[in-house]
């Protein structure tokens, strides 16, 4: 058995996840289950939010979650074993008044592991995705007309 390591990473930045990766490979040698289970939201119009913020919820639920796994999957192809699992959301099939980034960011996570599902059989390689309906999450109550800081993590 292996003693716990934390390793802390903020999963929307996107440059450092490669090293986190390759700290977690050399640390225990394989990844046998990897569990995305990091997301960011924000609830508001679409004309209130900026692509600013839009672009930090994509980095967060879409491409974090793809470049970690990206990083993780050689080791796992190499091995021809390993276990991929997305917490995604329920948004991730159905869009919701007033959190569109969110589920755009869902939509799209839920296409890009549903393909690679279907990539990684030949490898025994098992790729799931949950998409819980809604949870109670840490928020930030915003001030009057800040919508960036009205982010759910």
């Amino acid at each position: 058995t292996y003693a716990p390591k934390l390793i802390l990473m903020d999963i929307s930045d996107i440059n450092c996840i490669q090293d986190v990766a390759k700290e977690i490979l050399n640390c225990y040698g394989c990844v046998d289950i990897l569990i995305n289970n990091a997301s960011m939201k924000v609830k508001g119009a679409v004309q209130s939010i900026s692509l600013e913020l839009d672009k930090k919820i994509m980095d967060a639920n879409y491409f974090g979650p793809i470049t970690l796994t990206k990083a993780i999957l050689p080791s796992m192809i190499s091995r021809k074993s390993g276990q991929i699992v997305l917490i995604n959301s329920i948004q991730g099939k159905i869009g919701i008044p007033f959190r569109a980034a969110y589920a755009a960011s869902k939509h799209a996570a839920v296409g890009f592991f549903d393909c690679l599902r279907a990539e990684m059989e030949e490898f025994d390689i098992s790729v799931s995705t949950v998409n819980p309906t809604f949870i109670c999450s840490y928020h930030r109550q915003p001030a009057p007309g800040n919508w960036e800081a009205s982010i759910w993590k």
